[in-house]
């Protein structure tokens, strides 16, 4: 600063008018007196920058001095195992009319009734990337046999270990290889039960040993399970056999699933004071297209011995069912589904039953169905039982409900 006082002065005095050295300079000149005041106000600005950078230098210094705080673990009070564990559930339930007759006679389920059919509430914990557990309950109605009580019992009850996905073994009640599979594909459970399930030809659970897996991208897929045989509402060892199922599946192209399936054993009544004269088994096929618009398909059976386990007369079965389902938009969708039987072909060969339903279905909500059902069945020379109860008569019998169905999960 003090270098360039010299030249300020010397460009002050350059710029000034001359004038007599006897005459006294005018107002507007720089003073003596007006530069030293300047250059202590210079000074003390130059004392207070020199102190504001000692300063930020030293708050620098004290940050860097500082450890670095470790970060805070967010806080939770939920346990692990709470975690680790998903609770599901799934309901069906309708309002309905039933005209329900066997030979002319009107039977006692007739008339408009609400009913809550399946109420299933699952629990799923993991242990870790192999092991996990799986409790289902449903309730148990009787409302086609002589009480009508309600009672919670287990469907579900299995640990699984998962070594891939080519392989996984679960030990309990789980679900059979074929009517869950057939159920998902059909994807109106709701509604009605899948035809071996409603023909009772077959059952969707089983307490036992069960195992599968998939394989190329999951386009190819097994199950197989060896079980006591009574279905998953039996838990005793009423049995001294064990009886064994498997399907095998596999999707050629997209959307397409065809898949083959198979069932042997004594269905839970061969024991050391029970003569049994059969071996039940049972032949299944399915073909079916599927993707977010369509559902179509087919589904065939036989069976052997399925009701002869322990008569001494052998019988045969058959049957078959063809279903469908449409959207209209993409809430409103159209379906329909139609069964045919032989439950008898050897002891009752002219015993026919032929089922159908159609209905539309409205879901407001991914995890709601409400659909507007109606279903008929119709059994020919004899009796046939089905989850509708028991359907014919001596001569003919006929089953007809019309009604909402409505289906919630979450």
């Amino acid at each position: 600063m003090k270098k360039l006082l010299p030249i300020l002065l010397a460009s002050a005095a350059f710029a000034m008018p001359a004038y007599a050295a006897d005459s006294a300079p005018p107002e507007s000149a720089i003073t003596p007196q007006q530069i030293a005041a300047l250059e202590t106000r210079i000074e003390a600005l130059r004392d207070e920058v020199s102190k504001l950078k000692q300063a930020q230098a030293e708050s620098a210094a004290k940050i860097a001095q500082t450890p670095a705080l470790a970060p805070v673990a967010p806080k939770t009070d939920v346990p692990g195992w709470v975690r680790n564990t998903t609770i599901s559930g799934k309901a069906f339930a309708n309002v309905s009319a039933i005209d329900h007759e066997s030979d002319g006679v009107n039977l006692g389920d007739n008339g408009t009734q609400t009913e809550l059919k399946r109420f299933y509430l699952g629990i799923d914990h993991k242990f870790d990337d192999t092991f996990s557990a799986n409790l289902t309950t449903d309730f148990r109605y009787n409302t086609n046999g002589t009480a009508k009580d309600t009672l919670m019992y287990v469907k579900k009850a299995y640990v699984q270990a998962k070594f891939a996905p080519e392989f996984f073994v679960r030990v309990g009640a789980a679900d059979l290889p074929w009517v869950p599979f057939v159920e998902g594909l059909y994807g109106y459970r709701f509604v009605e039960n899948v035809l071996v399930d409603r023909t009772k030809f077959g059952t969707s659970a089983d307490w036992g040993v069960h195992i599968g897996g998939s394989f190329a991208g999951g386009r190819v897929s097994y199950a197989a399970s060896a079980v006591n045989g009574a279905g998953y509402k039996t838990l005793s060892r009423s049995s001294n056999t064990i009886d064994l199922e498997g399907r095998l599946s596999a999707n050629p192209v997209k959307n397409v699933t065809l898949a083959v399936g198979g069932y042997t054993g004594k269905l839970g009544k061969s024991s050391d004071i029970v003569n049994t004269e059969h071996r039940a088994t049972r032949w299944n096929a399915l073909a079916a297209y599927t993707d977010s618009r369509i559902r179509v398909g087919v589904e065939y059976f036989e069976a052997s011995n399925w009701n002869n386990v322990t008569t001494v007369a052998s019988d045969q079965s058959s049957g078959w069912s063809g279903f469908g389902s449409f959207p209209l938009t993409p809430k409103l969708s159209v379906f329909g589904r139609y069964d045919w039987v032989k439950p008898n072909e050897d002891t009752n060969g002219a015993l026919r039953d032929r089922y159908f339903n159609a209905g539309v279905d409205f879901k407001p909500l991914k995890e709601i169905d409400v659909a507007l059902v109606y279903k008929h069945d119709r059994a020919e020379n004899g009796l046939l039982s089905t989850s509708n109860g028991t359907i014919g008569g001596v001569n003919s019998g006929t089953y007809d409900e019309i009604g909402v169905f409505t289906q919630v999960a979450f």
